[in-house]
């Protein structure tokens, strides 16, 4: 330690006090600096490690929503393309690179020119063209693949734009054109179906309310048939008496005077015509009661007797009852196999072949060589009937309503629209279905397949 001086008048002694103070002032100014300085650092290094963790959270979120883009990216079937403003590619999805048979890496960093048929470049340039965010544009393109060009693809170009409404390119989606026509030909398909089932069920509906009304008129005309029937058979009776009686007395000699009476009251013709008459009225009450019958049947909806029936001889006797009632030329070729049978209700059958065989005759009425041909041919597990006819055929619009109740092409008088209907109900009876189509050389075709037995 030094020595201290002293001066005479003490002075010196009193400026090293002072300085001495000084230098212990300033030593605590400064370590009061620091101490601030180390606080500021530990509160900037906190919050440097509170921004961290805030940016590790956000990178998180981050990747977690990337995620999550490209693997819905990934999982849409149809092609993705992004490119910019120049069409150069930026990202693609995996199913374009199936398309192509590519890597992602391949693909990435081409212009679109490069992966297209250079046939399309003119569409292409429709697709990458800068416009307005709300405007889409649609278009078609053939991608190259290692085989040459793929199938067509319809391409959907939505445009992107940055934060300041500048267009920086597009992104292209896009499925193959075969795919969508698959799939509107299924839409249309169900489509279809639809409309034929509604048709049917409106169909079912009228026929039911149809069916009940038949019932109604047919049991009110019962009373009236059966009051025929009785008349006819009881006239029938006085015939046969009267004209025994009247062969009686004209058998003696009778005077001028009856024989003239007789002769011009036409005696003699009366007595021949009434029994055609009589026998014309009963013929005409019995298909009055089948009609009825059937209509009842029908209107029922039951199921009649079935029973084993040999397909022959059903329509070998319906054709010649069918010909024997219309009494006209026709031209009749019958091919049937021998030994079909079919289980169902003869008479019914036996009826529809005789509807159609008399529609047939009618349809040819004004050709010069009427033809018919009927074939019935065992197909695997039923026995097909078709009749086919040389006429005028039936109009494209009237095919549809063919088989209608009451409906009919034949003039006032000629038909009541109900042959083809009762035909109709009964094969559905049988479990079959009647259809009719137009030949290409001309007439209509008539058939039906029955469950061979």
């Amino acid at each position: 330690m030094a020595k201290a001086t002293h001066s005479p008048d003490g002075s010196d002694s009193l400026l090293k006090l002072i300085s001495d103070r000084g230098a212990i002032e300033f030593d605590h100014e400064r370590e009061g600096a620091w101490i601030e300085v180390i606080r500021k650092m530990d509160e900037v290094y906190s919050d440097l490690l509170r921004y961290e963790v805030d940016l590790e959270h956000k990178n998180a979120e981050l990747e977690e929503a990337q995620a999550f883009v490209t693997n819905v990216i990934e999982s849409v079937s149809d092609i993705l393309i992004v490119c910019d403003a120049k069409g150069q590619i930026q990202q693609v999805n995996s199913a374009l690179q199936r398309t192509l048979d590519r890597a992602n890496d391949e693909i990435v960093g081409w212009r679109m020119a490069d992966i297209i048929d250079a046939a399309d470049g003119a569409k292409l340039m429709s697709l990458l063209k800068p416009r307005s965010p709300s405007e889409v544009v649609d278009g078609e393109l053939r991608f190259l693949t290692e085989g040459g060009s793929s199938d067509l693809f319809a391409i959907n170009s939505s445009p992107r734009h940055d934060h300041r409404g500048r267009f920086i390119g597009v992104v292209l989606t896009g499925r193959p054109i075969g795919e969508l026509r698959r799939a509107y030909e299924a839409l249309h398909t169900a489509h279809q179906e639809l409309q034929r089932v509604q048709r049917q069920l409106v169909e079912q509906e009228k026929m039911a309310s149809l069916g009940r009304l038949v019932a109604g008129v047919a049991h009110e005309l019962n009373n009236p048939i059966s009051f025929v029937y009785g008349n006819v058979h009881t006239l029938m009776r006085y015939r046969t008496a009267l004209t025994s009686y009247l062969d009686a007395v004209h058998g003696t000699s009778i005077s001028s005077e009856a024989a003239a009476l007789k002769k011009s009251l036409r005696i003699d013709a009366i007595l021949e015509d009434l029994g055609p008459l009589l026998d014309g009225t009963m013929e005409g009450a019995v298909r009055i009661s089948e009609i009825v019958k059937n209509l009842r049947r029908l209107s029922l909806s039951k199921l009649g007797e079935f029973d084993r029936v040999n397909i022959e001889p059903l329509i070998n006797t319906a054709v010649l009852w069918a010909v024997r009632t219309k009494q006209v030329r026709l031209d009749i070729h019958m091919d049937i196999e021998a030994d079909l049978w079919t289980c169902g209700n003869e008479g019914q059958l036996h009826q529809v072949i005789v509807n159609l065989v008399e529609n047939a005759i009618d349809a040819t009425r004004g050709t010069q060589e009427p033809r018919l041909k009927i074939s019935a041919r065992r197909n695997q597990n039923e026995i097909l009937i078709r009749l086919s006819d040389n006429g005028p055929g039936i109009e494209q619009h009237n095919i549809g309503r063919i088989f209608e109740p009451f409906f009919t092409t034949k003039r006032v008088g000629e038909g009541t629209g109900l042959g083809l209907w009762i035909s109709y109900g009964i094969v559905r009876e049988h479990g079959a279905e009647l259809t009719v189509v137009n030949a290409p050389e001309g007439g209509a075709i008539f058939s039906f397949a029955l469950p061979a037995a």
